[in-house]
């Protein structure tokens, strides 16, 4: 399944470019390939998923002197489009089960549970906010299929924790802080069980590019880690295991001067009874009836810094896929997702430590939805 096209008249939305590979469908082709029939790769024998967190193409392509390895394994082509709103939860989601974020429901960094005025974050409010990882992420994981065959080598932080169970389950649990040892691991689940796709996750590249921004020197050095993890991946793989680098979103850098502040009283907030989302792309859950009176004022005040829609126009124009009608009231009655470098901030909240981040992700740009697509060992 696709995201769909995202260019309406009415709205102007940036359009997916034609023929365009979904993020959500690169784990599924990849089983194929096992099989022998999947539409994009050749067969192989073993499969290996290499998701780099926050590695988007423009950001690779910038900084291709330092990844010379993962910048010569492919062209401008071999790219992907990652989901709306392209925010870790979603995407990773949509890998992990092959389906938009309107059938599974993981529809953004923090979404209300529907009949509360709670924002859960996806990544972390599931044991604080009670979700059931059987049942909040309303997909079956392309892991439960594959008992005995399918493996994930990761952080240790992540084991047992809810998004995992949610997205993850069915799949074997290998962990290292290190990593290179990650990838020792995946190369040697992959060697030593045929017929098994191996997911091998790295999440040192979007913590460097939050922190400082991936234009930052920190940023650079991580990549080096990656490109030579990549490298050496390459090397300890057989000819006949396939392997496929990818990632979840890109990044863009938001000077503090860009931010905007939303405090006590400011007129965009009235009607507002609940804020949720990220910086670059807001879930505005409105005061009944009050949907398209907040869309008019923060039309009217932001329309050169964000792309503002309805929930109804966001789901009109396929954003999330198909929405299934328990993911709707999930949706933001008002979706705010900036351009440009502006993020949107509550500064009624007293913590403050999010407006530090400077690399950012989650609205519709070029650089936050094209994602590498990069194919190595037998997919090369």
């Amino acid at each position: 399944m696709s995201c769909g096209r995202l260019a309406p008249m009415s709205l102007s939305l940036p359009a997916d470019p034609p023929r365009s590979r979904s993020l959500t469908g690169v784990l599924a082709q990849s089983v194929a390939a096992l099989e022998g029939s999947s539409d994009w790769l050749p067969p192989a024998r073993s499969v290996i998923v290499f998701l780099v967190d926050g590695l988007g193409a423009h950001n690779l392509a910038a900084r291709r002197g330092h990844a010379r390895f993962l910048a010569a394994a492919g062209g401008r082509r071999d790219v992907a489009r990652t989901v709306f709103p392209s925010t870790t939860a979603a995407a990773l989601t949509s890998l992990l089960t092959g389906v938009d974020p309107g059938v599974h429901g993981i529809v953004g960094y923090r979404t209300r549970i529907p009949g509360t005025l709670i924002a859960s974050n996806q990544l972390h409010g599931w044991e604080t906010d009670g979700l059931d990882p059987l049942t909040w992420q309303r997909a079956e994981p392309l892991f439960a299929a594959r008992p005995g065959r399918a493996f994930v080598v990761s952080k240790p932080s992540y084991t047992g924790t809810g998004f995992t169970e949610a997205t993850l389950r069915g799949a074997a649990f290998f962990s290292s802080d290190d990593l290179d040892e990650r990838v020792r691991i995946a190369a040697d689940l992959a060697a030593r069980h045929p017929g098994s796709v191996t997911y091998l996750y790295a999440p040192e590249l979007d913590t460097a590019g939050h922190r400082d921004g991936w234009e930052s020197e920190r940023w650079t050095d991580a990549l080096e880690r990656v490109d030579a993890a990549a490298r050496r991946l390459a090397g300890l793989v057989d000819a006949r295991t396939g392997v496929l680098v990818t990632a979840d979103h890109g990044m863009v850098d938001v000077p503090a001067h860009k931010h905007v502040l939303l405090r006590g009283g400011d007129h965009l907030l009235d009607d507002v009874a609940l804020l949720g989302g990220e910086p670059r792309m807001l879930h505005l859950y409105t005061q009944e009836g009050r949907a398209d009176a907040v869309a008019a004022a923060w039309a009217e005040s932001e329309a050169a810094r964000a792309w503002v829609m309805t929930r109804d126009e966001a789901i009109g124009a396929g954003l999330f896929g198909v929405v299934d009608d328990e993911v709707r009231p999930r949706i933001g009655d008002v979706l705010v997702a900036a351009r440009g470098r502006t993020a949107y901030y509550d500064d009624r909240e007293a913590d403050k430590r999010p407006q530090k981040m400077v690399g950012q992700h989650g609205s519709l740009t070029d650089e936050e939805r094209t994602v590498p697509l990069l194919r190595l060992g037998a997919f090369a």
